[in-house]
């Protein structure tokens, strides 16, 4: 499992270091070629090397669920993102359809007999509360990935590779402490290992509030350094948890309601994060200065900050500062979440966790 936990972390740190250098080298619309080869290289390893026994049976898929769920998760996008600019009556709409369809989408995922998301087990505690650390965390982490690139190149005004190299750290804290919890489980518990990667998560984004555009690129490393620590800790001993806490039938469920949530985390830390510095941009005192495309230039190095244009780079300092601080917040918030996650005693010989109120 501490294997598979680093999966992920390895993708997506390599995945925005790749995007920097290929932006960097190449164009925008290599992004998304490059996902063609790594997909048919995942399926040629999947048709070689996965062997499985499986028993065929008739299910259903929620289509519906799946349909509500768009709705709502398209809505609350749309209100976030366009929560800097757009007037307040279509911000009023969009929550307003999102508040329906969730109302309706959890209505519908009650009486679907294989629903999209099981509420019954997202009314285990050990499930809900490993659950919740999951979201959390996912949504810092993409602030981190998402906006710390930005940050070096056009506040500290370094290269690409160099906002790569910065977020790469997190793959070497990011394994290292899920090796570490997956051989230290049974002599520390899950509870404690969880509730100090909550501990550690914040205490790496605290150093990206301190930044100032005279930083050296070797604090946000160790920041990255440090949040891959902690979620390397809560990714595996959540994974544990909820996969011990439910009967091996369900476990597959158990275990997609994990993914679920750090995908969920993910998209929601990607708009919360930008919308948060689309508000800042707009109401800051340099609000004007820095408009999209000259960001996008920034970015892609067609463009540079001057000494002569320096207000820009404290305009993007300071709204990007706000989001920092935002980072911060949500990854306090974990924390909180994994003060609620219940003792599990693991077996000796089968890693069974018993948690109580499941």
């Amino acid at each position: 499992q501490g294997y598979l936990a680093s999966v992920w972390a390895i993708s997506a740190v390599v995945g925005p270091l790749a995007g920097s250098i290929i932006v960097h080298s190449l164009s925008w619309s290599w992004v998304f070629w490059i996902n063609i080869p790594v997909g048919i290289l995942a399926a040629i390893g999947f048709i070689v090397f996965l062997r499985e026994d499986f028993e065929r049976r008739q299910e259903k898929i929620d289509v519906i669920g799946a349909a509500l769920f768009t709705i709502l998760m398209a809505a609350l996008m749309t209100a976030l993102t366009e929560a800097a600019g757009a007037t307040a009556l279509h911000v009023i709409v969009a929550m307003a359809v999102f508040a329906i369809s969730l109302m309706l989408f959890l209505w519908q995922e009650s009486r679907a007999s294989h629903p999209m998301v099981s509420l019954s087990l997202w009314r285990m505690r050990p499930v809900a509360s490993a659950n919740g650390v999951t979201l959390l965390s996912s949504v810092a982490v993409m602030g981190l990935t998402t906006f710390l690139p930005i940050y070096v190149q056009t506040v500290l005004d370094r290269s690409a590779v160099t906002a790569g190299l910065a977020l790469t750290m997190m793959l070497i804290g990011w394994p290292a402490a899920a090796t570490f919890a997956a051989r230290n489980f049974h002599r520390f518990g899950i509870r404690p290992m969880m509730i100090a990667g909550s501990i550690i998560l914040p205490a790496g984004a605290s150093l990206f509030v301190f930044l100032t555009p005279d930083s050296s690129p070797v604090i946000p490393g160790i920041g990255s350094l440090v949040m891959g620590f902690g979620m390397g800790l809560m990714s595996i001993s959540g994974l544990v948890l909820i996969q011990s806490s439910v009967d091996w039938q369900q476990r597959a469920s158990a275990t997609a309601s994990n993914v679920f949530a750090r995908n969920l985390g993910s998209t929601l830390g990607a708009t919360v994060f930008g919308a948060v510095l689309n508000y800042s941009l707009a109401h800051s005192s340099q609000a004007g200065l820095l408009n999209s495309e000259q960001l996008r230039g920034l970015l892609n190095g067609t463009a540079t900050i001057s000494a002569a244009a320096a207000p820009l780079r404290f305009a993007l300092q300071d709204s990007l500062h706000v989001t920092f601080s935002a980072m911060l917040a949500v990854s306090l918030l974990t924390i909180l979440a994994s003060l609620f996650i219940p003792p599990a005693i693991l077996d000796g010989g089968v890693g069974e966790a018993k948690a109580p109120g499941h």
